[in-house]
């Protein structure tokens, strides 16, 4: 399963244990930060994979752009 998949259905049991706490029932509201605790968790491991994502593109592009460079024309100096 994916992070993204883990991250919507923790975020659904949340909302659930949620309102559930929001209407008396204090043990539902145990469940809703461990599922808050567990979004947080899945959050930090998906902003590590879309940095991996985004800096393997950055290299990729950079070895593909190949950039020539032109010599530096000499400069006459006249002698003192």
């Amino acid at each position: 399963m994916s992070t993204v998949d883990q991250l919507k259905e923790h975020f659904d049991s949340f909302l659930a244990e949620d309102a559930k706490f929001e209407s008396g029932n204090a043990a539902a509201g145990t469940r809703a930060r461990k599922a808050l605790q567990e979004l947080a968790k899945l959050v930090k491991q998906r902003r590590g994979e879309i940095t991996e994502v985004k800096n393997a593109r950055k290299e990729a592009k950079t070895a593909v752009v190949v950039e020539e460079v032109k010599p530096a024309k000499a400069k006459k100096v006249k002698a003192a």
